[in-house]
């Protein structure tokens, strides 16, 4: 009889254990964490990179915008327009931040040059440089601003999106109070 007993007191047991499901949670939660860091850090990387792509964007429009509201800019006028990119790109660093901005002129034929340019921890264009405008603004004898904007976008985490994204963006706009912009060296 004593093993009997013993015998359903162990059976009991193993049914109760086969039974217990209070550590179950544990072992699911701990099985799908990862997955769920991955994901949330993930999603955190992706819409840092997007909105890094969305103030190049804006910046570009910016820098081109203000440029086409003068008659003359002079080099402190170029500098307040190409800083106003800090306060556009913020909360991101500047560092890597790139910055052309120059007019294109076309001739009588619609060959466009460009008239004057400068830059922003880069190289301005030659003045003179020929330049392929894009088929819809290749009209003669006409002045455009053209701004250009890269970016090199590193994410903070770097679990998900690794490395260094090159973002860039560009911008033709025609000057507002004038035909053309003249760019004095005053």
């Amino acid at each position: 009889m004593k093993s009997v007993a013993v015998r359903s007191g162990a059976l009991s047991r193993i049914q109760d254990f086969y039974r217990d499901r209070k550590g179950v949670s544990a072992v699911e939660f701990a099985t799908v964490l990862p997955f769920m860091l991955i994901a949330y850090l993930g999603s955190v990387e992706v819409g840092n990179g997007i909105n890094a792509k969305v103030r190049v964007a804006q910046t570009t429009r910016t820098v081109a915008d203000l440029a086409t509201q003068y008659f003359t800019i002079k080099n402190a006028d170029m500098t307040g327009i190409l800083s106003a990119s800090s306060a556009v790109m913020a909360p991101f660093s500047t560092s890597s931040l790139v910055i052309t901005l120059s007019e294109v002129t076309t001739d009588a034929s619609g060959n466009a040059t460009i008239t004057w340019s400068d830059s922003l921890n880069g190289t301005a264009r030659a003045v003179g440089q020929p330049v392929t405008l894009p088929s819809g603004l290749q009209t003669p004898n006409i002045s455009l601003i053209w701004a250009e904007v890269k970016y090199a976008y590193t994410p903070n985490l770097g679990y998900v999106m690794t490395g260094t994204l090159n973002l860039s963006d560009q911008v033709y706009m025609y000057p507002r109070l004038a035909n053309y912009v003249i760019r004095s060296n005053s």
